[in-house]
């Protein structure tokens, strides 16, 4: 039986979840350093292709971590400690375990999307409780590949907010536990990059991977359409979704994007040719301020590019109306999970709300294929002349931690909004795009991140960028 964790049990609990003993840890969480194997996921790998190390062991590692740390930053809701432990000692009996790209690497897996013998809850109570039959083709993958899927992250109510927590549980920033993980894979880059596991399987419909990612300060990337199997849904996100990986190295991500899109020659990172970078500091709509030391985390990668010898020049991104279309879809993206829920009267407010919203904007068919398609036009017209565009990730540093889920619809749409505006239009067009971290905020202390994005197709070159930058971070 796998363990079925429960938010901790805090006194004096504040309006917003924030707790006397919270208050009293370390303001920046970092993980035990007193266990003996961790490290990246290649060198995981190789440890054990090599022998030195078994797979149980490398499990048994992350389950320490796990146990010690977990219950400070809730990034597993279900820990498969039984089930891990008796796939490390199958895999280790497996012929070919010398060979495996990701032999005994711990993995998490976003909680919307199939893992054999779990339920699929979607951060949500109002799904089934019935245990899946049948890994997700992206869960297959990466178990043929050699990973062990030591848990299952959390994440909001249906993968629609950018903060991470539900019915009572609040997910934490290892790197700022008074802060949010930011979403929906908040729990996923939590559990990276306070060292539970070294990659964590997450999806993007509007940003979920590399917001996340850039709250947190690890590197999270989101494949263009169509590169690695789709969804968490066939038709769930208008198409917008995309699985992809958060990981603390860009190498790792490659590593384990290579497994997922079952592409060998993502895994070996180039450095690309001398690139043509567009260095776009605007968010998508006037209406979004964005903090300064966000705007520099930007212009320092673009410098760090320029060093590494491409030609980076200050632009503005031809968004048009791309803000309102992404809006327009926000709302409308879950409608479709919806339908399918087992008890829908069990969704939070926040989600009723958001979806009625989203009934009625495809009642009155303000969705159309023509918004996506101009967007689409205007960037590859833009692209006619630039490889890569670089943007800050966020326009702010991540909110407070607290119970967004009790919250109204407007100020967890306003919170969204406000710090999240530069992911949107990448999941619009379905185009590939990474964040990768960037130093400190100077004042929040919390992390800061550049956006690497480009035409459908140039995944390795993003991959092989992002690795010159962050040499020299």
């Amino acid at each position: 039986m796998h363990d079925d964790l429960t938010a901790v049990a805090w006194e004096s609990v504040d309006d917003d979840g924030v707790t006397d003993a919270e208050v009293a840890m370390n303001s920046s969480h970092q993980p035990a350093d007193d266990f003996p194997i961790g490290g990246p996921a290649a060198a995981l790998a190789a440890r054990v292709r090599a022998g030195t190390i078994t797979p149980a062991d490398a499990v048994a590692d992350a389950l320490t971590r796990i146990s010690s740390e977990n219950h400070k930053i809730n990034a597993f809701t279900v820990v498969r400690s039984e089930q891990a432990r008796a796939e490390a000692l199958e895999l280790t009996a497996r012929p070919d375990l010398d060979e495996l790209p990701l032999a005994g690497v711990p993995v998490a897996v976003k909680q919307n999307i199939a893992v054999a013998g779990e339920p699929t809850t979607a951060g949500s109570a109002a799904t089934s409780a019935a245990a899946e039959p049948a890994d997700h083709p992206v869960v297959a993958r990466l178990r043929a590949a050699g990973a062990i899927v030591v848990g299952l992250t959390a994440m909001p109510e249906l993968g629609l907010w950018a903060n991470t927590d539900a019915d009572g549980r609040v997910t934490r920033n290892p790197r700022d536990v008074g802060r949010t993980p930011g979403g929906s894979s908040g729990g996923a880059a939590a559990a990276v990059a306070a060292g539970l596991v070294p990659i964590a399987h997450g999806n993007d419909g509007l940003g979920s991977i590399r917001v996340p990612a850039a709250a947190c300060g690890v590197f999270g990337i989101k494949p263009g359409r169509d590169v690695v199997p789709a969804g968490i849904g066939a038709d769930s996100w208008s198409g917008m979704a995309e699985n992809g990986i958060l990981a603390t190295t860009v190498s790792d991500a490659a590593l384990a994007l290579s497994v997922l899109a079952d592409r060998s020659d993502l895994a070996d990172l180039r450095p690309p040719q001398r690139l043509r970078i567009g260095l776009a500091v605007a968010p998508p709509s006037r209406l979004v301020r964005v903090d300064r030391h966000w705007t520099a985390a930007a212009r320092t990668a673009g410098a760090r590019a320029a060093a590494a010898g491409h030609l980076v020049e200050p632009v503005e991104l031809p968004y048009g109306d791309a803000a309102l279309a992404m809006l327009l879809r926000w709302p409308t993206a879950g409608l479709a999970d919806a339908e399918r829920l087992a008890d829908p009267e069990r969704l939070q407010p926040r989600t009723r709300r958001h979806l009625a919203l989203g009934r009625l904007i495809r009642r009155l068919r303000l969705v159309r294929p023509s918004q996506a398609d101009r967007a689409e036009a205007r960037l590859l017209d833009f692209f006619e002349n630039f490889d890569v565009v670089i943007t800050p990730t966020l326009a702010a540093p991540p909110p407070k931690a607290r119970q967004w889920s009790r919250r109204g619809w407007a100020a967890n749409v306003a919170s969204s909004v406000r710090y999240a505006p530069f992911t949107g239009v990448w999941n619009l067009v379905g185009w590939p795009a990474a964040s990768l971290p960037m130093g400190i905020h100077p004042e929040a202390h919390t992390p800061l991140a550049a956006q690497l994005a480009g035409p459908p197709g140039t995944e390795a070159t993003l991959l092989g960028l992002a690795a010159q930058i962050e040499l020299t971070n």
